[in-house]
């Protein structure tokens, strides 16, 4: 039992957004979407590997989305160069 289609996308977009305005990227609210959506996968996926498992809750997969876009960002940042 998750968060759902619609509580996901909305925390992938504050995610993403609030990623993007600590890495001062410049993306759009589609990007910040993905962002934020694509980076919990990716950070869950990392956190669950060290054993540590983010609640099915709203803020805890704020925050892990957040961690997510930042890494996304910065992984974008480096293949850019």
């Amino acid at each position: 039992m998750g968060l759902g289609f619609f509580a996901s996308i909305i925390i992938g977009g504050l995610a993403g957004w609030i990623g993007s305005r600590i890495m001062d990227a410049n993306t759009g609210i589609f990007l910040n979407v993905i962002l934020g959506i694509v980076g919990a996968i990716i950070a869950n996926a990392i956190l669950a590997l060290l054993g540590i498992y983010a609640a099915n809750a709203w803020l805890p997969q704020l925050i892990v989305g957040t961690l997510g876009a930042i890494i996304l960002i910065a992984l974008g940042r480096a293949f850019k160069r």
